[in-house]
């Protein structure tokens, strides 16, 4: 399972990618509005840190504003993303950026009919939000569970994004359901990452080396 970060925040793409655990990046108008600077040229400098996609959404509700604003993202670098939100227009939009081979995440999906009208469309992948179906008390990993199995009944290649990761058990899970990407905060991958076992570990081999040196 790729990790991609779920952030705009500069550092923290450098620190993840500098340690291997940065396969792409997934930002949104709320994630550029916490970082000083143009957002596009936010955007711009995360596409030459990461080799992989880099998710930048749209903020049109209508078909003709998303393909421009689309566009006008996907000049930036060649590893751009468009993110665009689940609806009609949204479909609409998804569906030309795909004859002009833009690729696409499509967001805020909240049902597996949803995210198989995505891929129906042309997206390059869908992005499930389990956290926010958590706190509605309706089980997100279940709808990812769902979507990986409707996607490989009919060998739809569209990419499974499990979004709204709120701690290391979604991420866990995402992976043995075989979803291709969970999108995490850097801060949340560092500390599933983390093991109370593995730091006394190491200050024990630390220790007993120290006995070795004083003999």
């Amino acid at each position: 399972m790729k990790f991609f970060l779920d952030t705009a925040h500069l550092d923290d793409i450098r620190e993840a990618t500098e340690r291997g655990l940065c396969d792409g990046v997934t930002t949104n108008p709320s994630l550029l509005a916490k970082e000083d600077g143009d957002p596009r040229e936010i955007v711009r400098e995360i596409a030459k840190i990461v080799d992989g996609p880099v998710s930048a959404e749209v903020i049109s509700t209508e078909t003709d504003g998303m393909v421009r604003e689309g566009l006008e993202w996907a000049k930036l670098a060649s590893n751009i993303v468009v993110k665009v939100p689940m609806t009609m227009d949204g479909l609409k939009a998804i569906r030309i950026f795909s004859s002009q081979d833009v690729a696409t995440n499509c967001t805020l999906i909240f049902n597996a009919m949803q995210a198989l009208a995505a891929a129906k469309a042309g997206a390059s992948m869908v992005s499930p939000f389990v956290g926010r179906l958590d706190d509605i008390q309706s089980p997100g990993m279940d709808l990812v569970a769902q979507i990986v199995k409707v996607f490989k009944n009919y060998g739809i290649t569209s990419e499974v994004i499990v979004a709204s990761v709120r701690g290391p058990m979604h991420a866990l899970r995402a992976a043995e359901l075989g979803a291709d990407i969970a999108t995490i905060p850097w801060a949340q991958i560092q500390a599933m990452l983390r093991h109370p076992l593995t730091d006394s570990g190491l200050e024990r081999f630390l220790a007993d080396w120290e006995k070795i040196r004083e003999r």
